[in-house]
């Protein structure tokens, strides 16, 4: 391996030297300082996770597994580097994560280090969140018991080679993805808050069982809601094609139960197929705005999904029940209606069967639900309609930093040839705009830096295996 091919495709402006080679010992000083005096209890225990790192074990999981006395477990301060012989399913010869919390202890099967001067222990974290880079580094050093117990000692377990710039170039890498994971939060959090209240908007704003008046409502609505059969409301409800499915040909979209998100219940576009059959003898299966799709059988059942002319030419399965509702009413409320409680309740009371739980469209047609007058039905449908959109992009946001967070690593960490092309982390890096570039921060500690630092794509090679 020649020095310049030591490179990531992807850097911070103004970083152009390779990066170095070196074993892991070079940054990491093995501990063995033991909580001998006792003065850390069994609240101070941690455990290590791989999706959420070190973590205090009581606060993780509800309760201690430690033993007795704690005074041989070994004590990781903040900014410790802790290896973890515990296989997970991901990481057979286990995982390695720097402590961002408070000072604990662990039992004596983790293998404690403490930084150098030329590490910050956030980029090591980093550098071994991809599975394969920490499988990779860690196998040759590790012998597997008949057990399944890892046979490596804490020295031993340093003994690899890992590619680390220098620290500045350190502290920028790691402020990347400690605002990815900033704002993966955020967006969480919302898209959280944002389904609890959607859910207790379903309850509030129709009328309970048994009432003909909602709780909460626009006002200027006053008079009594009406209550409904499914079938009344609708010109027909009819089963879909029986056909099988092919590649989809980019015109004709074929909507099966399993292409309606479970979640959001729109059309899984990335799913697309299209009809496997005579395209003159489908018209009659092609969806119109304000159809409302209802799953028929299986663990789905019950799933609904309201066609809108932004998902494209669409036709329906045989396993779906379209019911094209009547003009005097509005779909997108009807829709709705069908994310509440009550109607989850007729679909597990109705769908009991000796086999597959099931509804038929007679049975659909039966489910009565309360409706107020259309202009009611409208400001309630927009309404709910404009929160489900909200809901989508903050889970879409968040969704699209997670993937960031799992593909990124490999474009800024020279790797040797476990990685996606350069592009997938420049759009990530444009649709974070101002949440990555914006705003001023002065804290350079575990790799806080100022948030205006540039990124750049090189045209390097990848480096042959380290």
């Amino acid at each position: 391996m020649t020095p310049s091919m030591n490179v990531p495709e992807l850097r911070f402006a103004g970083f152009t030297d390779p990066w170095e080679q070196c074993k892991l010992s070079s940054y990491l000083s093995v501990s063995s300082e033991k909580n001998l005096d006792g003065r850390l209890g069994v609240s101070d225990v941690l455990s290590v996770s791989g999706e959420y790192g070190i973590v205090n074990q009581i606060e993780f999981q509800g309760r201690s597994f430690a033993g007795k006395s704690v005074c041989s477990y070994g004590i990781v301060y903040t900014g410790d580097v802790v290896y973890t012989k515990s296989p997970l399913n991901s990481n057979p010869y286990g995982i390695i994560k720097a402590n961002r919390g408070r000072t604990g202890i662990v039992s004596t099967l983790y293998a404690i280090y403490h930084p150098n001067s030329n590490v910050i222990p956030p980029f090591i974290q980093i550098y071994f969140e991809d599975n394969w880079r920490v499988n990779h580094y860690l196998h040759p050093l590790v012998n597997k018991g008949a057990k399944n117990d890892m046979k490596v000692s804490a020295p031993n377990a340093l003994e690899g080679n890992v590619i680390f710039p220098e620290i500045a170039e350190q502290q920028q890498v790691t402020f990347l993805f400690n605002r990815l994971d900033s704002l993966i939060t955020l967006h969480q959090r919302k898209y959280d808050k944002l389904k609890e209240l959607k859910l207790s908007l379903l309850e509030k704003m129709f009328p309970k069982e048994g009432e003909l008046f909602p709780e909460l409502r626009f006002a200027g609505f006053t008079d009594p809601w009406e209550q409904r059969k499914l079938g009344d409301l609708a010109l027909s409800l009819e089963y879909g094609v029986n056909a099988a499915s092919r590649d989809f040909d980019g015109k004709h979209a074929y909507l099966r139960i399993t292409d309606i998100d479970d979640d959001t219940h729109q059309f899984i576009a990335e799913n697309a197929t299209t009809p496997d059959t005579d395209f003159n003898t489908l018209s009659h299966y092609r969806l119109q705005n304000g159809d409302l799709l209802f799953a028929r059988t299986g663990a789905s059942v019950g799933k609904t999904y309201l066609y809108r002319p932004s998902d494209g030419e669409m036709y329906f399965a045989g396993f779906l029940i379209r019911a094209r509702l009547h003009p005097s009413v509005d779909s997108t409320f009807v829709f709705q209606s069908t994310l509440n409680q009550q109607y989850k309740k007729y679909v597990e009371i109705t769908s009991q069967r000796s086999g597959q739980p099931g509804v038929n469209s007679q049975e659909y047609a039966c489910y009565a639900l309360k409706i107020p007058s259309l202009n009611e039905q409208h400001r309630i449908g927009v309404f709910l309609n404009k929160l489900d959109s909200l809901i989508t992009l903050h889970q879409r946001k968040s969704n699209r930093y997670n993937t960031a967070l799992v593909h990124s690593p490999d474009e800024r960490i020279p790797n040797d040839g476990h990685h996606l092309p350069c592009p997938f982390l420049l759009l990530l890096l444009r649709t974070m705009g101002e949440d990555l570039q914006g705003g001023r921060h002065t804290r350079r500690d575990h790799g806080q830096i100022p948030s205006d630092a540039k990124l750049a794509g090189t045209a390097r090679p990848r480096p042959a295996a380290a």
